[in-house]
C-alpha cells in the first residue's frame, strides 16, 4: 500500500500526485489539515529519519515558533510540536512498502517505484 501524506495546495505535494498519477501508481493521499495526522504517525516517520528531516525548518510554521521553541527542539519536542502545527512536517511524506521518505524528486520515486 502506497500512501501520500500532505496538504492538497503545496505544490512539491502536487508534484508527487502528478508523478505519482502519471507513472500509474495507485496510491492514498491524506491530508494533513482535513484527515488530521497522529502522534503515533509522527514518532514512527522521526524515529525512522530524525526530527531535522521530518520537520522543515525552512517552513512559515517553523519561523512562528518562538526562538525557545526552536532553539530547544529535538525529537521529543516535535512531536506535540507538529501536532499543533501539522504544517511544520517537511511535505510530503510517502509510505510504500514499508519505507518512508519525505519530500519529492522525480529520480528518487523512479528508484523507489522502478
Amino acid at each position: 500500500m502506497t500512501t501520500l501524506y500532505g496538504i492538497p495546495n503545496c505544490d512539491t505535494v502536487k508534484k508527487a500526485r502528478k508523478w505519482l498519477e502519471a507513472n500509474g501508481v495507485d496510491y492514498t493521499f491524506h491530508d494533513f489539515r482535513g484527515d488530521g495526522i497522529d502522534g503515533e504517525k509522527i514518532s514512527a516517520w522521526i524515529g525512522a529519519l530524525g526530527w531535522e528531516t521530518v520537520i522543515n525548518r525552512r517552513s512559515t510554521s517553523w519561523k512562528e515558533l518562538s526562538p525557545e521553541e526552536r532553539e530547544n527542539m529535538d525529537a521529543a519536542g516535535a512531536v506535540p510540536a507538529a501536532l499543533a502545527r501539522p504544517t511544520l512536517i517537511k511535505r510530503p511524506v510517502l509510505e510504500h512498502d514499508g519505507g518512508i521518505w519525505v519530500g519529492f524528486a522525480p529520480a528518487d520515486y523512479e528508484a523507489i517505484f522502478g
